[in-house]
């Protein structure tokens, strides 16, 4: 069993702003010990610094992008070789790409960067990880996921869409991911929509406002502490959440065939053996 009682090891990515920066200073003025992951070495320095003058010790940091995944293998590499034991790897790293971009790994950045990075990543560090926490969304309503072809949003590209598609991936894979590893708790949610760096385009913003007021980063990053500090004998493993509560997402990412089909052709993109 997990002991939430006592200084934990907490691996934050995205962690240089918004609600992963959030959540690192909320873990770690909790008494976590704190490991920030983010692409930008001068905001992830001054992160640490936040984290620093909060909590009082200043976190380990780890540069990668999540468009590179030769960077996502480094960084695997990197944390096996730094700690014996990861209790809990929040995914919270994303991107949204307003027009139609690939990575230099032949991927759509989207999915690349919100879901195949986190899923390689999560799969190169299984065997050390107690827990998973994962940054979702309810933009996955807009997802067309289609397994079969993981670049079809970069035909008729819509931003909405390719991104809903990324989130409606996190859940699926957070569900399979529950089945595949009992032995690691995997829990994604949706932390609203959030004033972040992360959505200070007009045309996204104008969006979002459409649903629901903003969040600031400290309330869209409350689930994601919530889950990693809950007992898991209280949560549902795999489970979807939204303000604390477990939701059902919509049926298109609560399909378990759905998800075993994801599983296998994210892991034959990345090159791993399923």
């Amino acid at each position: 069993m997990e002991d939430l009682t006592g200084r934990r090891l907490v691996v934050v990515t995205g962690a240089s702003s918004g609600i992963g920066l959030a959540a690192a200073v909320h873990l770690a003025c909790r008494g976590d010990q704190v490991v920030l992951v983010g692409r930008d070495p001068a905001r992830l320095q001054a992160a640490a610094e936040r984290v620093r003058e909060t909590s009082g010790e200043r976190p380990e940091l780890f540069r990668a992008d999540f468009a590179v995944l030769d960077d996502v293998r480094r960084l695997a590499a990197q944390l096996r070789a730094a700690y014996d034991r990861i209790d809990v790897l929040a995914n919270n790293a994303g991107a949204i790409a307003l027009q139609p971009l690939s990575t230099v790994d032949g991927f759509e950045m989207s999915i690349q960067a919100n879901h195949l990075a986190p899923f390689l990543l999560t799969s190169l560090l299984a065997d050390r990880v107690g827990r998973v926490v994962v940054t979702a969304s309810g933009a996955h309503r807009f997802g067309a996921l289609d397994p079969d072809d993981l670049n079809r949003p970069l035909r008729d590209y819509r931003p909405m869409g390719a991104y809903g598609t990324s989130k409606q991936a996190n859940i699926l894979f957070t569900a399979e991911a529950a089945r595949r590893w009992p032995d690691i708790s995997a829990y994604c949610f949706h932390p609203g929509v959030v004033r972040t760096r992360f959505a200070n385009d007009s045309r996204l913003v104008a969006f979002g406002m459409r649903f629901m007021p903003f969040r600031s980063p400290e309330k869209g990053a409350e689930t994601l502490v919530w889950l990693a500090n809950q007992d898991r004998s209280r949560l549902i493993n795999g489970g979807y959440y939204v303000d604390r509560r477990p939701r059902r997402p919509l049926r298109k990412a609560a399909d378990p065939q759905l998800a075993a089909r994801l599983w296998a052709a994210s892991a034959k993109a990345v090159g791993l053996d399923t």
